[in-house]
C-alpha cells in the first residue's frame, strides 16, 4: 500500500501509481500484475511496472510512446481524484492552509469532506501528531472518502463521520484549533462550529462560498457569534507568459532600415543589389535578447469566495459568569 506521508522507492504490487502523460494527462493506476493500461502512445503492463523506482519514465510495449510513473502526492490527487463533487485546487489549498495557521499537531474540523481532495492535503499538513474531523452529509460520498483514506494510509489521522451537521451540529466541543466549513449554508453551522473550538485559545475559520450572497450571510452569522477579523479573499490563477525581445540600440536599427531599404529596392537586380549590399552597412552581430512578461487579459481560476475569522478565547471571569447563568436556569 502506498502511504501519502512516506516516500517509498521501489513500486509493489497493490501500490497506487500516479500515470503522467502530461500536465493535462495524469491517471490513478493501481498495481496488479494481471491488468494493462492501454492509452494513445501504445500499452503498458502492469507487470512490468512493479518493481521500478517510482519516476522511471516507462516505454510503451510497441515503443511508440512514453509515461512517467509518480508516487502519488497531495497535488497530484488532485488532478486525479474522481470527481464525487466540485473539489478545491492547489491555489485555494495553499492559502487556506497557511492562514489557518495549520501545522503538524494541528486538530482541525472539516464539513463537508466531498471528494476528499483537500482532506489529503491536511493529514499531510498536520501529520504526524495532528487530526481531522471531517463530515459528509452524503452516505456514498462519506464511505468512498473513508476507502480512500485507508488506501492511502491516512485512517490514522483522519475520522470520518456521515452527519448533517446544520440539525445535528457536530458534536465536538472544546477540541479543534482550526475550522473549514464547504457547505452552502455555513451561517447554519457557525454555533456549533463556536462550540468545537478550544475555548481557552485563538482559533481560525474558513468558510468556502462560491456565491457572494453567501458570504454575506456567512459574515453577519459570524460577527453575531463573536467573531472578529472577518475577512474574504479570492484567488484568481494569472499565468505569465515569458518572451524574449531582441534589443537594438539607435544604430543598430538605423543599419536594419536601410539594409530592409535597399534590398526592396534592388530586388529585380540581383547583381547589383549584392554588390549594393556589401557596402551596406550590417549588423555584426545579433543584438542582445532582452526577457519581458505578459500577462492575460482575463484571470481565470476563481472557484469560490474564502471567508476568515479569527476565535477569541474565552476568558477565566467569563467562564465563571457562564457557570453561574447556567445554575440559575
Amino acid at each position: 500500500m502506498t502511504s501519502f506521508l512516506s516516500y517509498k522507492t521501489y513500486i509493489e504490487e497493490g501500490d497506487l501509481v500516479i500515470a503522467y502523460i502530461s500536465r493535462e494527462n495524469m491517471t490513478p493506476l493501481i498495481m496488479d500484475p494481471k491488468l494493462t493500461y492501454n492509452n494513445k502512445f501504445g500499452t503498458f503492463r502492469h507487470s512490468d511496472m512493479i518493481g521500478k523506482e517510482y519516476g522511471t519514465k516507462m516505454p510503451s510495449h510497441n515503443g511508440r510512446g512514453f509515461m512517467y510513473l509518480l508516487h502519488p502526492t497531495p497535488e497530484l490527487w488532485t488532478h486525479v481524484v474522481p470527481h464525487r463533487t466540485q473539489i478545491l485546487y492547489i491555489a485555494d489549498i495553499s492559502f487556506i492552509t497557511t492562514y489557518l495557521d495549520l501545522k503538524p499537531g494541528s486538530i482541525i474540523l472539516e464539513s463537508g469532506t466531498g471528494s476528499g481532495s483537500f482532506s489529503h492535503s491536511l493529514a499531510r499538513t498536520i501529520a504526524p501528531n495532528g487530526h481531522l474531523y471531517t463530515f459528509e452529509y452524503h452516505e456514498e460520498r462519506a464511505k468512498a472518502a473513508k476507502q480512500d483514506f485507508e488506501r492511502h494510509g491516512l485512517s490514522d489521522l483522519i475520522t470520518v463521520e456521515c452527519r448533517d451537521v446544520y440539525k445535528e451540529g457536530f458534536g465536538i466541543t472544546d477540541l479543534v484549533h482550526a475550522v473549514f466549513l464547504d457547505l452552502p449554508a455555513p451561517w447554519d453551522a457557525i454555533a456549533s462550529a463556536k462550540a468545537a473550538f478550544k475555548q481557552k485559545r485563538i482559533g481560525k475559520i474558513c468558510c468556502f462560498s462560491p456565491c457572494i450572497e453567501q458570504v454575506q450571510r456567512a459574515c453577519a452569522s459570524l460577527n453575531e457569534h463573536g467573531f472578529v477579523e472577518i475577512k474574504m479573499f479570492e484567488c484568481l490563477i494569472r499565468n505569465q507568459e515569458v518572451h524574449t525581445i531582441p534589443v537594438y540600440t539607435v544604430k543598430d536599427a538605423v543599419s536594419k532600415i536601410k539594409v530592409q531599404q535597399d534590398k526592396k529596392r534592388k530586388r529585380n537586380e540581383e547583381e547589383a543589389s549584392d554588390s549594393k549590399a556589401a557596402k551596406s552597412p550590417r549588423i555584426k552581430q545579433d543584438p542582445p535578447n532582452l526577457y519581458v512578461s505578459k500577462t492575460p487579459t482575463e484571470a481565470k481560476g476563481h472557484t469560490s469566495y474564502l471567508t476568515f475569522a479569527t476565535f477569541l478565547p474565552v476568558l477565566d471571569d467569563e467562564v465563571e459568569i457562564i457557570d453561574k447563568v447556567n445554575e440559575l436556569d
